[in-house]
């Protein structure tokens, strides 16, 4: 399981490109503080942090989203630490890959985007995920097997996404530059 320090350190090395980024990155790193033990395990109820993946394909012209059973609409694939996870990182790239079926992802060394996002999650009870997400490309010719996790899964192109999809055009245009 991805250790609050280690995620924290994660955090603390990466410089993100905008005020509100940064000021969610320091409460990320604050709420990782509060909460040494349990920060990232879905256990810990005020909150806990989750891991994403904006899959892009090899030419960065389309993105691969999940039409969420829980949530209703398309969205990045991502999820819960586990633990076989020693970081964050590691943690987006085992649920893209376990979501996608596409082997041969390769991840950026940093995250590329955070959300904090209120969700009632496998606990039944109303909490937050504090989202990290990074960039993920996928190997050219790559065809994703939609899994349990998903209704639906589908290559998207970055300039039309779906309406109802609300943080995953933010990380589009970020992935872009």
């Amino acid at each position: 399981m991805v250790r609050p320090a280690v995620a924290a350190a994660e955090l603390d090395a990466w410089q993100p490109g905008s005020e509100s980024q940064r000021a969610l990155k320091y409460a990320l790193l604050a709420f990782l503080d509060a909460r040494p033990a349990d920060a990232c395990d879905r256990s810990c109820v005020p909150g806990h942090l989750t891991a994403s993946a904006l899959v892009v394909d090899a030419d960065g012209e389309n993105v691969l989203l999940t039409l969420h059973p829980r949530v209703g609409r398309w969205i990045q694939l991502g999820g819960h630490c586990e633990p076989g996870d020693a970081t964050l990182r590691d943690a987006a790239l085992r649920e893209a890959t376990e979501e996608s079926g596409i082997v041969g992802l390769e991840i950026a060394a940093e995250p590329l985007h955070i959300d904090v996002h209120p969700v009632t999650c496998s606990l039944g009870v109303p909490t937050r995920h504090l989202d990290v997400r990074y960039l993920v490309r996928a190997p050219a010719g790559a065809v994703p097997v939609i899994s349990v996790e998903s209704d639906d899964l589908r290559w998207w192109p970055l300039d039309a996404l779906p309406r109802d999809s609300d943080t995953v055009p933010a990380m589009a245009a970020l992935a872009r530059t």
